[in-house]
């Protein structure tokens, strides 16, 4: 039958108040007394940790609590401790009554110094901030959160934590569960395909550059020489020529409309404006183009930086400003759209926003909603590329704001 065990206070050693120092000269009796504690407490830690113990009294400020450690039996204390993630349940001030040899080898800890401690010990000041609202709210619908905890050794660890109150049939007193995920795995995987997705980004690009000299040394040099032989060949007809001379005039507008299309696209695929003049120039550059093209008035804020910024950096601001166009193209049926970029706060800064429908509104289509989803990975994975940051605020039929902050360098090219 299990037993109950009650832990005692220690008795406190009053120091002396003589001037010099003294030695209190310890008893024989009372060499035993301490020892005989010291062994009972950790004969008690063993209890709580094989099974054996089903209630704990613990002192504190309010008095004695007792905390019946319901399901301790022996099979589900193997269940947890076989788990490859951390197990604990906790008091309301998150004392840790019970902690799996998982957790342990977590946090680099023994065991028997993490039952019975604090879980505030392996917080940071502004974790612990996070984490007290958190607590409340598991009481409810329980939580999640990702944070770092502070090990034995002084180093954080990754971890995410899940949080929910534990059923207590006729009691008022809360106990928490947590399960706690080590991420360190997770985050180096996350951390090598951010370096995949950047190197294709990389080879994107690159190819983009190539095609886009093609179209325009190649293609366009050919469709303009065409398109001067045709007018050549519409002037040479005469003005009796009829049907002849007609589409002959019409084959001359094709062609031009041909040309100015292929330079279009050899624009959008690498500007030239952007590397011979900058990011600035290449915004109103294309804010003027999408605006003559759609119909869509297209209005600069604030468009100025003080100096060049790294060429990555031009390249993948300019980048979400194209996706975020296309989106308000296909999507949005907007009539207006504002344009802001601008730096402070050691930041750049370029904002989209739009009076549209919204990304959150209904669409025709599921496709049209993969398609809006896919757009805006596409922009915050540009942004993540260069250290930035991506805020999509949007409402239905008010419109959708998209603003990237990108950390300035602290050494700029001076513009020339």
């Amino acid at each position: 039958m299990k037993t109950t065990r009650q832990s005692q206070a220690k008795p406190k050693l009053k120091s002396s108040r003589a001037e010099k120092p003294s030695f209190q000269r310890v008893s024989v009796s009372d060499l035993q007394l301490l020892t005989t504690r010291l062994a009972d407490a950790e004969e008690t830690l063993r209890a709580i940790r094989m099974g054996e113990v089903d209630t704990v009294l613990v002192a504190g400020k309010e008095g004695s609590q007792v905390f019946t450690l319901d399901g301790a039996e022996h099979a589900y204390r193997m269940l947890i401790e076989s788990m490859n993630e951390g197990a604990l349940t906790l008091t309301a001030d998150k004392m840790i009554l019970f902690a799996n040899q998982c957790f342990a080898r977590m946090i680099r800890y023994p065991l028997e110094q993490v039952t019975g401690s604090s879980f505030r010990r392996f917080l940071s000041t502004e974790d612990r901030a996070i984490l007290r609202p958190l607590m409340k709210k598991a009481a409810r619908t329980g939580s999640q959160i990702q944070m770092s905890l502070r090990t034995g050794d002084g180093s954080l660890l990754p971890v995410q934590i899940s949080i929910r109150e534990l059923a207590r049939e006729g009691s008022r007193r809360v106990i928490i569960g947590m399960v706690v995920t080590d991420l360190t795995e997770t985050r180096r995987h996350e951390k090598r395909l951010r370096a995949l997705t950047q190197r294709v980004v990389q080879v994107q690009e690159a190819e983009r550059g190539r095609v886009a000299r093609e179209l325009h040394d190649n293609i366009t040099q050919q469709l303009c020489a065409i398109l001067v032989r045709s007018q050549t060949l519409a002037n040479q007809l005469s003005a009796n020529g009829g049907p002849a001379k007609r589409e002959a005039i019409k084959l001359r507008e094709l062609l031009g409309v041909a040309a100015q299309e292929v330079e279009r696209i050899a624009h959008n695929l690498r500007p030239s404006v952007l590397d011979e003049l900058g990011l600035a120039a290449a915004i109103r550059d294309t804010c003027t183009e999408f605006a003559e093209r759609t119909g869509v008035a297209v209005g600069l804020a604030r468009v100025e930086l003080a100096a060049r910024l790294p060429a990555d950096t031009e390249l993948a601001l300019y980048r979400i400003l194209q996706e975020a166009l296309k989106n308000v193209e296909l999507h949005a049926h907007a009539r207006q759209v504002t344009v802001q970029l601008q730096q402070s706060d050691g930041a750049v800064r370029l904002t989209i926003k739009d009076d549209g429908t919204g990304v959150d509104a209904e669409l025709p289509s599921a496709r049209h909603k993969v398609q809006i989803g896919l757009n805006l990975l596409g922009i915050r994975e540009r942004a993540a590329y260069v250290g930035g940051v991506l805020k999509v605020k949007s409402s239905r039929r008010a419109g959708t704001e998209i603003e990237v902050g990108i950390p300035r360098p602290t050494a700029d090219k001076t513009l020339c």
